[in-house]
């Protein structure tokens, strides 16, 4: 007898016992989140392949949050305000959405879930505000990772309120020595590595040979930060980039019931596709 096809959504257990959401596409492609954090941990292709790097170190234990995937940087990013590095909202956990609100028409899209982050009282102590965050992320059916994060003022008060958010997605690559990012040539960026100082980039590309931090946000560790994280093997620095889309050096600021949307989307691009040999627009979208 055939085994029965899995469910594209399923609620499972993950490690230590945390409830996850994996959503499966065509072939082999997949998702794993983690309602902990609202955490996306894996995303492989229809190969079956690994996309995203989590640490082998990662604490799987709340209140740490996970080191790898896409922790989700809200109401603040970095050290940047008077809370937690990167806010509270990657250590707290999220609940299933079962009613949202109309997102964009995707009915071709059957492997995705929806959650929603509100605060806790413990939350409204620290950062007194009242709001709705809610998140769909999706797999299509080519194998693309879409995310969209809805934000709603919901104070009460009729006061507003600023943040700031980043997606601090953790690639997994083979060597970072040989890694090239394209695309952030003539662009302005905060160099958090010398006092936030204002550079342009200059280069047709970016390499790595040492620590860096660039709104978009590009971060590698390097060696000497990667021994100093109890979370992170000391050579794991050599298979892992982060590359974020975020919302930092302009915070957001809502009204009461204002919504501010973010989204991003991860397309596996083929290993034909050679840098300046094809447009990369015409290998994504055809």
């Amino acid at each position: 007898m055939a085994e029965s096809a899995k469910p594209p959504v399923e609620l499972v257990k993950g490690i230590n016992g945390l409830d996850k959401i994996v959503l499966r596409g065509t072939r082999s492609s997949s998702v794993e989140v983690y309602l902990y954090g609202g955490h996306v941990t894996s995303w492989k292709n229809d190969h079956g392949e690994e996309l995203l790097f989590v640490s082998n170190k990662a604490i799987f234990k709340p209140p740490k949050a996970i080191r790898g995937g896409i922790p989700i940087c809200f109401p603040q990013f970095g050290t940047q305000g008077s809370l937690e590095q990167h806010g509270f909202a990657r250590n707290r956990f999220w609940s299933i959405d079962t009613d949202p609100p109309p997102f964009p028409a995707n009915n071709t899209y059957k492997a995705f879930v929806d959650l929603i982050l509100k605060p806790s009282d413990e939350d409204s102590k620290i950062w007194p505000h009242s709001y709705e965050f809610r998140l769909r992320i999706s797999l299509t059916p080519g194998g693309d990772l879409i995310l969209i994060s809805r934000i709603r003022n919901t104070n009460a008060d009729g006061k507003p309120f600023s943040f700031t958010f980043a997606y601090h997605t953790y690639f997994y690559v083979s060597d970072v020595s040989e890694v090239r990012v394209e695309g952030l040539e003539t662009m302005d960026y905060l160099d958090n590595l010398k006092g936030n100082e204002r550079f342009t980039e200059q280069g047709d590309a970016l390499t790595f040979e040492s620590e860096i931090f660039f709104c978009a946000v590009v971060w590698n560790p390097w060696d000497k930060k990667a021994k100093a994280m109890a979370d992170f093997g000391d050579d794991e620095y050599k298979h892992m980039l982060c590359i974020e889309a975020a919302a930092i050096e302009k915070p957001i600021t809502l009204k009461p019931g204002e919504e501010w949307k973010g989204s991003q989307e991860f397309c596996a691009v083929p290993s034909s596709y050679c840098s300046g040999q094809l447009d990369p627009q015409k290998v994504l979208h055809g």
